[in-house]
């Protein structure tokens, strides 16, 4: 054996061997990736592997896929997708649509999902995933069903409207123009859009009502916290010149614009003013003492008009401090025993002063005062929901005072940046959907307008990179790099036609179907479709057949990228949000390539009289 073949029988053991470790799930991806990626370099630099101009493999081609536009083009979006997650941009159209659903989980998702399916058939399917993500984010979040249940079914309906087009993927430009170039077959706009139909109606059942029953609801420790967390905290809205509550009238003794919160009382002046509230109207120097969830009080300083302030002057309002300007962040202490706040009030402790922190609320486990949050006097074991800078909530860890819950801390939507991250999301997928601009470059100046127009700061930007899906698809076009440079795609192709000789057609077809399904998910879907163009036209013209068939094969199996993240792009854009693992993808999208393929080989010899 020369050092080809060395190289080529070691790259096939490399990626077998990393596509079971990535299914077992038993090292972390990010190991197993670096692991493949050093695997091929010490390979080809032990038995060396020239390309056909003559020039060598280095170990620069293989780590090449780190800087490739499609993965910058990924990890750009994703911190755009970030933006409009630190605005709240997308919770009024969120809110809309489980309106007109009347807040049913699954008829909220079936419409937008449908919508994604159709416009994926005219437009790139990549900015319509980046689109409707946050979209359908939302609206999980406002139903209270997981991300994790809708974003992969995004992903795959978005792929299967591309296979009913001629533009409807990349992948089906580039294989009717090779064809077009190698016979007499020309495709045209809607050639293959009856087949394509039936094939993506198939799938398209499989995927809105099995495949979120078999996708795991999986949350981050932090969401699995403040998710877990339906307590009460006592807080206080101080009630100023100017205040979005000046002149609310109480309706049937509640007050609509505090929906969300419990009343407890209104404080006015000296006189108390008790439930039930009859008649009664807000003005500036009023206190209304409330009881809340955090994600309520969150809420109300969210706001584009906050109905708390916790970044105001307080000398007007009885607080004790102001918090400081800027991104705010929402956090949970406990007071600790014989901590010296005990038997204080918030005024007497000094709390802001010695930690920069502000109190927004306080929950008691034993009963709930009824008093103003300012005259609590605190005890071991009382909650305090603090906001404040980030630096200046993690500086309460050395704090004896106060136990700060970590997976409690969370930023606070800036809602009032709201309408500069939709004009800026809006930009970057009307260019890229235009095709007038690459959309690796809309996404680059997309999250540098991100950046510098105030929606995100840079810590935020660089926490929405996913290391998963950097190394993914780094390995992964490493893994290209060697099957291409030890020509073992193309033994793949030629052990095919070998394989199938003398068979029938619809065996051909069906063959040729789950051999290029099954590449197209660790190979990229276009490689895979150049790869197997002439091999499928040389198909046809072996037993005389038509080659469009077997040219429209290529094309939806080509595009039948769902059991893998590193298959298509869109799954690689949904699987942080979605906080998918490798196994995530094998398990729902494998049983969606195997109906694919099926449906297929019965339709296609039908559809084309084979």
């Amino acid at each position: 054996m020369d050092s080809v073949d060395i190289a080529m029988a070691l790259t096939f053991v490399v990626i077998a061997s990393t596509v079971v470790l990535y299914a077992v799930e038993r090292y972390a991806i990010e190991t197993i990736a670096l692991g493949s990626v050093s695997a091929f370099i010490v390979i080809f630099s032990v038995f060396p592997v020239e390309r056909p101009d003559g020039s060598l493999i280095t170990t620069g081609d293989f780590l090449s896929g780190f800087s490739n536009p499609a993965l910058i083009t990924v990890i750009c979006l994703l911190i755009i997708g970030q933006g409009l997650f630190q605005t709240d941009a997308l919770e009024a159209p969120a809110k809309a649509i489980v309106k007109m659903t009347r807040g049913r989980s699954l008829r909220a998702a079936i419409p937008v999902l449908l919508t994604v399916a159709a416009l994926s058939a005219f437009l790139n399917n990549t900015p319509v995933v980046v689109m409707f993500l946050p979209i359908l984010t939302a609206v999980a979040a406002t139903v209270g069903q997981s991300p994790a249940r809708v974003l992969m079914p995004l992903s795959f309906l978005a792929i299967l409207g591309g296979m009913t087009t001629l533009i409807g993927s990349s992948t089906n430009l580039l294989v009717a123009n090779f064809a077009a170039q190698s016979s007499d077959l020309k495709l045209t706009f809607f050639s293959f859009t009856p087949i394509g139909l039936i094939i993506a109606g198939v799938g398209s059942i499989y995927v809105l009502f099995i495949m979120p029953k078999l996708l795991p609801v999986r949350k981050t420790m932090a969401e699995e916290f403040q998710s877990s967390s339906g307590k009460q905290f006592i807080a206080q809205i101080e009630i100023t010149y100017g205040h979005p509550l000046v002149g609310v009238e109480s309706v049937s003794g509640m007050f609509p614009q505090l929906k969300d919160m419990t009343v407890r009382l209104v404080q006015r002046g000296q006189k108390p003013i008790l439930p039930p509230f009859e008649n009664v109207v807000l003005s500036p120097g009023d206190t209304v003492i409330v009881a809340a969830t955090r994600a309520a009080l969150a809420n109300a300083l969210a706001r584009r008009q906050p109905l708390m302030e916790a970044d105001s002057d307080t000398s007007n309002s009885g607080r004790e401090a102001q918090a400081p300007a800027g991104t705010i962040s929402l956090a949970e202490v406990v007071v600790a025993p014989a901590s010296r706040l005990m038997g204080r009030t918030l005024p007497q402790s000094g709390f802001y002063t010695d930690t920069g922190c502000l109190v927004m609320g306080i929950q008691r486990r034993s009963r709930m005062p009824r008093m103003a949050m300012n005259d609590i006097r605190l005890e071991a074991g009382d909650v305090l929901l603090v906001a404040g800078s980030e630096e200046a909530i993690a500086r309460l860890r050395g704090n004896r005072d106060v136990l700060l819950l970590d997976w409690s801390m969370a930023e606070v939507p800036r809602k009032r940046y709201a309408p500069r991250a939709l004009v800026i999301f809006a930009l970057v997928v009307a260019l890229a959907a235009s095709g007038l601009v690459p959309i690796v470059t809309t996404a680059v100046a997309g999250t540098f307008a991100m950046i510098v127009s105030g929606c995100l700061n840079i810590r935020q930007a660089m926490r929405a990179i996913d290391s998963r899906i950097f190394m993914l698809v780094g390995a992964s076009l490493a893994a290209a790099v060697a099957l291409e440079g030890t020509g073992g795609a193309n033994a793949i192709a030629t052990g095919l036609v070998h394989l199938l000789a003398g068979a029938s057609p619809t065996v051909m077809l069906s063959a040729l179907f789950f051999i290029v399904m099954i590449l197209t998910n660790f190979l990229s879907n276009n490689a895979a479709a150049v790869l197997f163009t002439p091999i499928a036209i040389n198909l046809a013209n072996q037993i005389g057949a038509s080659p469009e068939a077997f040219v429209v094969c290529l094309i939806i199996a080509a595009n039948s990228s769902f059991a893998t993240p590193i298959g298509y792009q869109t799954n690689l854009i949904v699987m942080g949000p979605g906080h998918y693992k490798f196994n995530d993808f094998v398990r729902a999208g494998t049983p969606l390539a195997l109906i694919l393929w099926l449906t297929f080989s019965l339709v296609a010899p039908w559809y084309y009289g084979l």
